[in-house]
């Protein structure tokens, strides 16, 4: 279901929230460790659901919640695989801004969790591209009838 970095851009309806833990699940069986994946999408799109999702596919323990007011959230493999750590961006910067959100996640220290774990970071994209050489991108949209739509692509820095 991930397109290689450069193909086309896969487009998935999501009409319910199980859909969209759906479709997270599918995700998360193709993850590996050192796979980070962007999530993009207004409040209320549906990315907390795509991660509950995500856990499952990984098969970690422990409830997914947002982790807004934490930051960022460990969730253990329950065996072989890695694990999950789940990040939430939307807080970093400070309130006007003026904080720098490059040193905020730097200070997270995500990259040292690379090796044994998918990192998915909410509010992601534009901001946590610099942790990995590529990443998944899922842009999440919520149309008028409640349908999400999910875009999803890998990019590759040059």
């Amino acid at each position: 279901m991930i397109p290689a970095a450069g193909a086309a851009a896969v487009r998935r309806e999501l009409p319910t929230v199980a859909d969209t833990e759906c479709f997270g699940e599918e995700l998360g069986r193709e993850l590996v460790a050192g796979d980070v994946l962007l999530l993009a999408g207004p409040l209320g799109a549906g990315k907390t659901a795509l991660v509950r999702g995500l856990a499952r596919g990984l098969g970690v323990t422990g409830q997914v919640a947002s982790p807004t007011f934490v930051i960022a959230r460990e969730h253990p493999a329950s065996g072989d695989g890695p694990a999950l750590v789940h990040v939430d961006a939307y807080r970093l910067g400070g309130p006007d801004g003026s904080v720098d959100v490059a040193a905020e996640l730097d200070d997270l220290d995500l990259d040292t969790e690379l090796d044994r774990a998918v990192v998915a970071v909410e509010w992601g994209i534009g901001v946590a591209d610099r942790l990995t050489e590529r990443a998944v991108e899922v842009v999440l949209e919520r149309r008028d009838d409640e349908t999400r739509v999910a875009t999803l692509r890998r990019t590759a820095r040059p």
